[in-house]
């Protein structure tokens, strides 16, 4: 084995162990607050995999809401993940959000493109029962992690996918450190294992599974975040999406971090350059979400 090839498997090794499930004990930062309520494991789709949960102030009112993709290289992960909502939570129930936290099918059961479809179904979903919980279904933003970063910026970059299958319009997105934007680019290079594992050999699917690559005018708002500590360098991916996107008059943004795959995360919602960055690009999609980041 090369030294390449060594430090690549290694490094993918990280990144799946930044996506294992964690304990499923309900959050502190809901299990310690008075003022929050949960509804869990909903079901969007018929599959056992297709369901979320819901974290919610109890007096929410016309609450706008986040909707958060776990990663974990398209085969693994959980939605109850610590890493994904604990700080998350703590930093935007208190400022009166409701955040939505979705499970999709994985391999081997679905391929990117069918989970890609699972996230639509599940803000169709989010979109129709908002309002019996008390959210505003006009004022929603996708968020993704790694892989869930990759399915949110493949639905962002051609929402017509979402439309399809009964989605609306939302406000925007934020992509936390995918480094999948140009499956055709990364297929034809060395790469990870799991990249074969999740995409096959098909060029006809990576470039349908491209977000770069499918990317059209109607896309929607877009915050990308990327780790410049990763080995694979995903800003050199998330910047050249960013850059095509400005060339079709589409809104994208660019934020490295010098954070890890996992910090990128776990760390949102703690008081830091990432968080700060990330509530800017949101604040700037809604006056009412300006109003309450500023609480």
């Amino acid at each position: 084995m090369s030294v390449r090839r060594g430090l690549l498997h290694a490094a993918a090794a990280i990144l799946l162990a930044a996506a294992l499930p964690a304990c499923h004990a309900r959050p502190a930062a809901v299990a310690d607050s008075a003022s929050a309520d949960t509804l869990f494991d909903l079901a969007y789709g018929s599959a056992p995999a297709q369901r979320l949960d819901v974290y919610r102030p109890k007096d929410a009112r016309q609450a706008p809401l986040i909707l958060m993709v776990h990663g974990g290289a398209w085969r693994i992960g959980d939605k109850r993940n610590r890493a994904v909502v604990e700080n998350k939570l703590a930093r935007w129930l208190p400022k009166g959000f409701i955040f939505v936290s979705v499970n999709n099918r994985l391999l081997p059961d679905a391929g990117p493109l069918e989970q890609a479809a699972d996230v639509a179904r599940a803000l169709a979903y989010v979109q129709r029962t908002a309002p019996s919980w008390g959210g505003d279904p006009e004022r929603i933003v996708l968020m993704g992690h790694s892989a869930g970063a990759h399915l949110v910026s493949l639905l962002s970059a051609n929402p017509d996918k979402a439309y399809r299958l009964g989605a609306k319009r939302w406000l925007g997105s934020v992509a936390l450190d995918s480094a999948a934007y140009d499956m055709t680019a990364i297929m034809q290079a060395e790469h990870y294992r799991f990249y074969d594992q999740a995409f096959g050999d098909d060029p006809a699917y990576w470039k349908a599974a491209s977000p770069l690559q499918v990317l059209n005018r109607d896309a929607l708002p877009i915050l990308a975040v990327c780790s410049t500590e990763r080995k694979d360098r995903p800003c050199d991916q998330a910047g050249e999406f960013v850059r095509q996107a400005r060339t079709l008059g589409v809104r994208a943004e660019l934020s490295p971090q010098p954070m890890s795959h996992r910090e990128i995360n776990q760390d949102l919602g703690l008081a830091n350059d990432e968080t700060e960055t990330v509530e800017a690009f949101m604040a700037s999609l809604d006056p009412e979400i300006r109003r309450r980041l500023s609480r």
